[in-house]
């Protein structure tokens, strides 16, 4: 940072260097200078080691995160200028090609933007986004336990706009209800100071069965998870790592109560990571629901997990690998029979990818069959919308704003009757084929409207979204007319969840103020 008191100055020390290299190799011409950065491959196989069961796997782990540092480079990125022969050899020593070679104009590293950020936030606030936080969500009543209300009736968040704090709450009261027998949770990535964890731990030591799956395979947080996978084990909770050839993605919680004679369970299902740091910053939704079924199925999954095993059939649950991608087809299919007898038929996806080929042939059938049907997908999307005679009953909209878009939404149907899911899976091969991951149906009349609200508001975005050509292009989203009203998506939520916060709060203080009344 230079000094200047009315503007913002700064220099990068990588130019400094560059520019006094001369001075600084006294002995040598200096021919070119360049900024180089290189990228190497950062897959690492746990397959082989797998293969010998006496060993710890966090051992394994933790030799591969070695191995990474020295995997070989993937690209090499290239800010200044150097001549042919300085490439050639760089190439030949690297085992790159020319191909691999990306050169830009601009700095190799942004990471000296955020220490940027609060001097230029002062200087000009116009550049920044108005701040905002989670709000207390309306659907939860503060003061009530949230086991209590679960037990009553679902509860859906939805991440960022709400907070994530009435789900930690349920976990701490979990850990601390003498009637719960048991917990059980899938772990993909964690915050740095993860107050899930802490709750699992003190669960733990309160005396509950605690059945832990951290997924030591989640990319570049291995070693987050191996340290937590420790610490989760030191308490006494029952750690596992999922199937030897499968990510386990799922977002999946389970706590089992004892209510008399009778068991209870208490079922969440999210479309994120347990992460208290990304739940401000991914767009995620969340059900908590005493669903006897659901929670029946999900127990079905954590015991096929604690063995090793995979779940091949479900009755209300999709469950990838086995049982998600031939469900999703078959829902396809009863849209493909409604449209064929004439009545309306309909499909809605909200996606981060689509790449699976299986569901994508059987969507462009869909379309051909005439069921409309409408996708937001965030990022790669593998199949081109609006063809004639093939897609074009088929609309894509991708939305980029001031949150990463992630959650994951099914539906199917046009009708009072339509089905409406939440998921961790993408359309992807990976996702659906050689991931562990978990659907759940949204069954309360009332969240899977708000859902389905949800869902209409971003296909309406004029202001994010960016649609789909019959090209494989993209076209920024406008109102279609002067007489129609922006809409950005995600503000409408922002806006959305501070009105209902306030509501909720009035509420509050006008019960209060009656029930002082009453006593005087």
């Amino acid at each position: 940072m230079l000094p200047d008191k009315e503007k913002l100055r700064f220099i990068l020390a990588e130019d400094v260097i560059l520019h006094y290299c001369s001075d600084v190799f006294t002995n040598y011409r200096i021919l070119d200078k360049a900024l180089i950065r290189i990228t190497r491959n950062a897959d690492i196989n746990m397959e082989e080691a797998l293969y010998d069961h006496d060993v710890d796997l966090r051992d394994v782990m933790g030799e591969l995160l070695k191995k990474r540092k020295k995997l070989s480079p993937v690209r090499m990125e290239l800010s200044g200028k150097l001549d042919d022969s300085a490439i050639k050899y760089l190439c030949a020593n690297l085992d790159l090609t020319t191909n691999q070679i990306i050169a830009t104009e601009g700095p190799l590293d942004m990471g000296f933007i955020f220490p940027l950020r609060n001097r230029l936030e002062e200087n000009h606030p116009e550049l920044f986004n108005k701040p905002v936080s989670p709000q207390r969500p309306s659907s939860v009543i503060h003061g009530v336990p949230m086991i209590r209300q679960i037990l009553s009736h679902d509860i859906l968040l939805s991440y960022p706009y709400e907070s994530i704090r009435p789900f930690i709450t349920l976990l701490n009261e979990a850990a601390n209800d003498p009637d719960v027998v048991s917990m059980k949770i899938t772990l993909y990535r964690l915050a740095s100071n993860s107050k899930v964890v802490e709750a699992l731990i003190n669960a733990a030591e309160n005396g509950k069965d605690v059945f832990v799956l951290v997924e030591l395979r989640a990319r570049f947080d291995e070693e987050n998870n191996i340290e937590w996978s420790k610490r989760l084990e030191r308490a006494g909770c029952k750690v596992m790592y999922g199937p030897e050839s499968l990510k386990v993605h799922s977002k999946l919680l389970l706590i089992t109560r004892k209510n008399g004679e009778k068991l209870e369970y208490i079922t969440q299902i999210g479309t994120g990571n347990y992460n208290e740091k990304t739940s401000e910053l991914y767009t995620d939704l969340s059900l908590m629901t005493a669903d006897m079924n659901i929670g029946a199925e999900a127990g079905t999954v954590f015991n096929a997990l604690s063995i090793g095993n995979l779940v091949e059939n479900t009755t209300y649950l999709m469950v990838a690998p086995l049982s998600l991608q031939n469900k999703i087809i078959n829902l396809i299919d009863m849209q493909i029979a409604e449209a064929a007898c004439g009545k309306p038929a309909y499909i809605g996806l909200k996606l981060n990818s689509l790449t699976d080929k299986v569901l994508i042939d059987k969507l462009i059938e869909a379309s051909c069959a005439g069921v409309r049907i409408d996708m937001v997908i965030r990022g790669i999307c593998c199949l081109v919308a609006g063809v004639e005679g093939q897609t074009e009953n088929i609309t894509v909209r991708s939305i980029v704003g001031r949150y990463l878009e992630h959650s994951r939404i099914y539906i199917f149907g046009a009708g009072e009757d339509r089905k409406v899911y939440i998921s961790s899976a993408d359309f992807m091969t990976r996702n659906t084929l050689r991931r562990v991951e978990v659907a759940a149906p949204i069954n309360s009349p009332k969240i899977k409207k708000r859902v389905l609200d949800i869902f209409r508001i971003l296909m309406s975005d004029n202001t994010k979204a960016r649609i789909q050509q019959s090209d494989g292009t993209y076209r920024r989203a406008r109102p279609q007319s002067e007489h129609d009203e922006p809409i950005c998506a995600q503000e409408y939520f922002i806006e959305e969840a501070q009105k209902n916060a306030e509501k909720s709060a009035q509420k509050k203080a006008t019960a209060v103020k009656v029930r002082i009344r009453r006593v005087k």
